[in-house]
């Protein structure tokens, strides 16, 4: 039986048994950018209340760099990165003594957990990460999650906590997604600029007109603008998780959210969701280089599910090892898949256009039959 819209959050709000909320630096902070305590104070009550129904709880919590912002009297973030990280040092630490103070009221146990890309996109990290916050669940605490700014460099960056928050739902196997922010949700043109904006409560499908909507905006202490929560919500939704995008600075709005009403934009998931792993190779892993192949070995790879041969290959582009993963292209140099190659740029080189019965002979050793597996490949088209 189809869900009514006007049911649809209340069941989606009945499955919701784990649930990632990201917090953003305006919400946590003070236009002087000091932590405020009224809005730590607002959310933490309602997850201590909605936790009392067995729901558990992950933050990703931004706040660091902005809260040591404001002790050190800055009035913009810092453009020299050991300075940036000198705020997030300074501001980690309040931020989470804020936490650990007010959770304690309601007899919670907060959990620290600092992660940079690099964690997440080794295969073994990547689950040695789900076991430990599979225990700290366990243990009924609640882990705090934020990149961890003081040490992080560009190449193990996330580049935003949105993302960073879109891949721990797959990390935690979340149920829902919430991203509270500074603005009641999604619009059709920026509501700062535009008094006719129209607010878009319902986004069945994040498609490259909702994305345009989705302009990015510059702040003085955030990354993200509603371009990266959108992109954010597209990477859950092709997990299977709904998203909320909601004003988390108008009192008792979380609240009302788990109470079912129309309190934000709801994103739904894509009906098709990826697994764990391939959502992990299609989002979580960078590619390292790129494959173009011809129009022979694209349609059988879309059209018939197949493993990507030699065969098919016309060139290769970047430098890569066995295992990392590598963007497929067209002819035209369009990405239509992604995947974890089987041998490293070097030797694709070497056997681009070759049949597999000729591996051996031109490496010496044929370790695998197909260049990239097709259980180790993720399709884009979709996403």
């Amino acid at each position: 039986m189809a869900v009514s819209r006007k049911n649809i959050r209340k069941e989606i709000f009945k499955k919701a048994n784990r649930v990632v909320l990201k917090l953003g630096s305006y919400v946590l902070t003070t236009p002087s950018w000091k932590l405020d305590r009224k809005v730590f104070l607002d959310v933490i009550e309602t997850i201590a209340a909605v936790r009392t129904r067995g729901t558990e709880f992950v933050l990703v919590s931004s706040g660091a760099i902005a809260a040591g912002m404001g002790e050190l009297g800055l009035r913009e973030r810092p453009r020299i990165l050991a300075h940036e990280q000198a705020a997030a040092a300074v501001g980690q630490i309040r931020l989470m003594g804020l936490y650990g103070k007010m959770f304690k009221r309601f007899g919670i146990t907060v959990a620290q957990i600092l992660l940079t890309h690099g964690d997440l996109r080794d295969r073994k990290r990547f689950l040695n990460a789900r076991h430990t916050l599979t225990s700290v669940l366990e243990y009924q605490a609640v882990p705090i999650i934020n990149e961890n700014d003081t040490t992080v460099v560009e190449e193990i960056t996330f580049g935003d906590n949105d993302y960073l928050s879109s891949l721990i739902t797959n990390l935690v196997q979340a149920d829902l997604f919430i991203i509270l922010t500074d603005i009641d949700g999604v619009y059709d043109k920026d509501p700062h600029s535009f008094t006719d904006a129209r607010f878009i409560s319902l986004i069945e499908n994040i498609d490259t007109n909702i994305e345009r909507l989705a302009l990015g905006t510059k702040s003085n202490i955030s990354r993200g603008g509603m371009s990266s929560k959108i992109k954010a919500a597209k990477t859950a939704a092709h997990f299977g998780v709904p998203t909320i995008i909601a004003n988390g600075k108008t009192p008792g709005n979380l609240m009302n959210i788990f109470a079912g009403k129309e309190i934000g934009t709801l994103v739904l998931p894509e009906k098709n969701k990826l697994t764990s792993r391939k959502h992990w190779i299609a989002f979580t892993l960078k590619s390292q280089g790129s494959i173009c192949v011809d129009d022979g070995a694209k349609k059988a790879m879309i059209e018939r599910g197949r493993s990507l041969l030699a065969t098919g290959i016309v060139s290769v582009n970047g430098n890569f090892d066995s295992g990392e993963a590598v963007s497929c292209c067209d002819k035209n140099g369009h990405e239509f898949a992604k995947g974890l190659s089987g041998y490293g740029s070097s030797d694709v080189e070497k056997i681009k256009g070759a049949k597999t019965s000729q591996i051996k002979e031109i490496l010496g050793s044929c370790p695998h039959t197909e260049v990239i597996n097709r259980d180790d490949m993720v399709m884009l088209a979709a996403t």
